[in-house]
């Protein structure tokens, strides 16, 4: 069974290899490195599956490990998934900020399994996109 531990910082090779793994790299900019290297160095929150130290499982997160966390990325390879590797993911990050609220966005396909673990859809959650003007 891999490891489930938090990490200062994992490597901008790492965090492609399992977005690639993970088939989360259809929703990232995989073509732009540095700014996927802004998204590794601007998360203060890593929760990370291992298996013989090879990076299997991530979540990343900015948190102020008090009131609120927000997850940025949930990802697990591929051949991982369906075995508990993400939901041990969560486990560890609520453990890490107990009083937080955990907060994310879902993929389409991903919805289900967060039901699954308790999440809920915040009828008050609002975005701006990049590009789109604020009145």
């Amino acid at each position: 069974m891999p490891s489930i531990q938090a990490e200062q910082a994992i490597s901008l090779e790492e965090f492609i290899l399992v977005l690639e793994k993970s088939k989360l790299s259809k929703r990232r900019p995989m073509q732009d490195l540095e700014f996927l290297g802004r998204m590794v160095s601007g998360a203060n929150l890593w929760v990370t599956a291992r298996e013989n130290g090879e990076l299997i499982g991530l979540m990343r997160g900015i948190s102020d490990f008090c009131y609120r966390t927000f997850i940025a990325d949930l990802a697990v390879n591929a051949p991982y998934q369906g075995q508990g590797i993400g939901s041990k993911l969560l486990l560890k990050t609520r453990e890490i900020a107990p009083t937080a609220r955990l907060i994310l966005f879902s993929a389409e396909d991903a919805e289900g399994f967060y039901q699954k673990l308790g999440f809920h859809l915040h009828e008050r959650c609002y975005q701006l996109k990049t590009g789109e003007p604020m009145s």
